[in-house]
């Protein structure tokens, strides 16, 4: 039995944090909603409470039932965690007198195992408007800053602490050290929660959870799905029949690049080019929204008519990972716009085919790590994430196969320098977008009226913030100078700037 770790999400904006420096510890851990968690069995070794935007004193502020395992199992409470802990418990809690928020150093550190090998003077990150005050009789202080008493405490008796400042932060600079010893020292993980161990658990978990069926996934030429294929393929082999269709939207030469690539993986693949039928749809059409639905309609459409010709097929895959399960169940309740220019949308409930995820407990980074374990090629690992509906979110206005091929041929340019100079993987996601506007030019002795494109990267962990790149000027000179030399009906180029929030990456 997998052993693991239980976060509670009080809403905070750093739970996904806390977890992913957790799983960073080889310790596979669950994000649940405060007031919808498992049943506590043997598997649990401890819990974490995260954050919160509330105050303890607020109305709406979540208030947890921890008798499932207080004091029967290790317990962390993290900032409004730890308040919570405290005043419930007939402690203190007041708003802050002084701003708590930032940088600090940590003046007092008694000899406590939450604290070891942490030194006095340690860097750590706060962000609260509430602090304790005071702590209950049977509490005591494990550590304090120079403006903050209770920075942390133990409940005599018992495995339960609580700290209020952010150790998932990269900003408290023993935050992994405290982690480490609430995981290891105090709830005894094992720290065996690894690529290899992930790989080998979920082959056999999809053998007895599929048997002899057939399987059906649609490739996008992506991480996720391409992952997802390859554990797939591993459990069930030619039970699997990978679908790759080509939208006539994706970049310069992907869809014969990619189909290549798969079939060199031994997957079985099926390559359905279907342009035309995405031309056609999206004639005339101009707004994004409306752009994605016909998009997502007409791939459920050719997905739909291309499984119905293989036969006894009962399941279908998908590339599902971590963060959307979150979401989808978050204590600030499911997002009905969840990446809705991102994706392409789900299959149609007359399909009747139960779902197999093999992902779903993954971060995006731990999806990479579980492909190079599997031996996946770096190319396809490294790939930048590129929208469901393509290109047609980065052409503003209509769709025609001329401006396609025009918006092809500039984003090959791009991508292809940044990849010669070295650049590709400093950059979290890049695109060209072609804007609904002309632009006056001189080419030779000759005035011009032709599109004006715009380059976009951008920096990120996770694609929920970004920034633009700083991408040397000398470069980008270069990267101007050859698209309007060589794409005919382009004559200006400009940089994307802007960062998310409160820009987004895409344009629609």
């Amino acid at each position: 039995m997998q052993e693991k770790v239980l976060i509670l999400d009080f809403g905070s904006q750093y739970t996904q944090l806390i977890a992913r420096r957790v799983r960073e510890l080889n310790v596979y851990c669950e994000i649940h909603p405060f007031n919808d968690y498992p049943e506590i069995d043997e598997s649990f070794k401890g819990v974490i409470l995260s954050g919160s935007p509330f105050s303890v004193y607020d109305k709406q502020a979540p208030v947890p039932d921890l008798t499932p395992f207080r004091g029967k199992l290790p317990l962390l409470g993290v900032c409004y965690g730890a308040q919570f802990l405290a005043q419930s418990n007939g402690g203190e809690v007041v708003r802050s007198t002084i701003r708590e928020y930032g940088r600090a150093n940590l003046s007092l550190i008694t000899d406590n195992p939450l604290m070891k090998s942490i030194p006095r003077e340690s860097q750590v990150w706060m962000s609260h408007g509430d602090t304790i005050k005071n702590i209950p009789d049977n509490f005591e202080i494990v550590c304090s800053t120079n403006d903050v008493k209770v920075a942390g405490y133990h409940v005599k008796g018992e495995n339960t602490y609580g700290i209020q400042f952010h150790p998932e932060v990269y900003h408290s600079v023993d935050g992994k050290q405290l982690l480490q010893n609430f995981l290891v020292d105090i709830c005894g993980c094992a720290q065996d929660w690894t690529p290899a161990s992930f790989v080998e658990t979920t082959i056999e978990e999809l053998r007895a959870q599929i048997g002899n069926d057939r399987v059906v996934l649609g490739l996008s030429g992506g991480v996720d799905s391409s992952v997802a294929a390859m554990l797939l393929n591993e459990a069930i082999g030619d039970n699997l029949h990978c679908i790759f269709v080509d939208n006539g939207l994706l970049r310069k030469d992907e869809f014969e690049q990619v189909l290549k690539q798969y079939e060199g993986l031994g997957l079985n693949v099926k390559g359905v080019d279907s342009k035309n039928e995405f031309y056609s749809e999206l004639a005339g059409v101009s707004d994004p929204e409306t752009k994605r639905k016909i998009i997502g309609r007409v791939f459920i459409e050719v997905f739909d008519e291309e499984a119905g010709q293989l036969e006894d097929v009962k399941w279908l895959a998908q590339g599902t990972i971590y963060p959307d399960v979150i979401e989808s169940v978050s204590v600030k309740g499911p997002s009905a716009t969840i990446k809705s220019h991102h994706n392409v949308g789900g299959l149609p409930d007359f399909m009747k085919l139960k779902v197999v995820e093999p992902l779903k407990s993954l971060f995006k980074d731990e999806v990479r790590r579980v492909g190079r374990e599997m031996g996946l090629p770096e190319e396809l690992l490294g790939r930048h994430p590129f929208p469901g509906p393509g290109l047609a979110i980065r052409i503003l206005g209509d769709i025609t196969a001329e401006k396609v091929q025009l918006l092809q041929e500039a984003d090959s340019i791009f991508i292809n320098g940044l990849k010669n100079h070295g650049l590709y993987d400093d950059v979290w996601q890049a695109g060209v977008i072609l804007l609904p506007v002309q632009s006056v030019g001189v080419m030779g002795d000759e005035r011009t009226y032709e599109k004006a494109v715009a380059l976009r990267a951008v920096a990120s962990t996770d694609g929920m913030t970004a920034d633009w790149c700083h991408l040397p000027y000398d470069f980008l000179a270069k990267i101007s100078n050859e698209i309007i030399n060589k794409v005919k009906g382009i004559n200006r180029v400009v940089y994307d700037i802007s960062s998310k929030p409160p820009a987004t990456i895409e344009w629609e």
